[in-house]
C-alpha cells in the first residue's frame, strides 16, 4: 500500500535514524567513512520542516533544503526491507513536486563517487551530472534536475 509522504515531526526522530542508517550502513565499509546522512541533525532538520517520511512504519525518508534559486535534496533513504516497491520513486517524484510548490527551476543532490548505484538511478529519473569533487573527505558526483514550470492543468 502506498502511504502518503507527510512532514516529519518530533515523534519520527527515531524512525528516521533508523531509516537512515539502514540505508547507509552497506556504504560505510565500501567508501571508508560514514557517509553524511547518518550524522545529520535530524532533529533540526525537522524542526525547520526539511524532513519527509512515508510508511507506517516509516519507511522512508526524505530530507529537502530550499535555497533562494534550487531545492537540495540533502537525503533521500529508503529501508532495505522496503526496496523495491516504489517509494524511491515516489521520493523522488515528492521532491520534483514540493520544488514546483516552492517556484524553484531545480533540484541538485550528489552522492558519493562509489555509491555506484545511485549513479545509476539518478539519470533514469532526469538528474544529470554537472562535476565530481572532493568535499572535504567524501568524493562527490554532483547532480541537477530542470523541474519546468507547472502546466495550467497541473495548478
Amino acid at each position: 500500500m502506498d502511504h502518503p509522504i507527510r512532514p516529519a515531526t518530533a515523534a519520527d526522530i527515531d524512525a528516521i535514524e533508523a531509516v537512515t542508517d539502514a540505508a547507509y550502513r552497506p556504504y560505510v565499509a565500501r567508501i571508508g567513512i560514514r557517509p553524511a546522512p547518518m550524522d545529520a541533525d535530524h532533529t533540526t532538520d525537522i524542526a525547520a520542516g526539511r524532513v519527509f517520511v512515508t510508511g507506517d512504519p516509516v519507511m522512508g525518508v526524505l530530507v529537502l533544503v530550499p535555497e533562494p534559486d534550487h531545492l537540495v535534496l540533502e537525503s533521500i533513504a529508503v529501508h532495505p526491507d522496503a526496496h523495491r516497491q516504489g517509494m524511491g520513486k515516489r521520493l523522488l517524484a515528492f521532491a520534483d513536486t514540493h520544488a514546483r510548490a516552492l517556484g524553484l527551476p531545480e533540484i541538485r543532490l550528489y552522492t558519493n563517487a562509489l555509491m555506484w548505484e545511485n549513479q545509476e538511478i539518478y539519470p533514469r529519473y532526469g538528474y544529470e551530472v554537472t562535476e565530481r569533487r572532493r568535499d572535504g573527505q567524501y568524493d562527490r558526483v554532483h547532480y541537477r534536475k530542470r523541474i519546468p514550470e507547472a502546466t495550467h492543468d497541473e495548478r
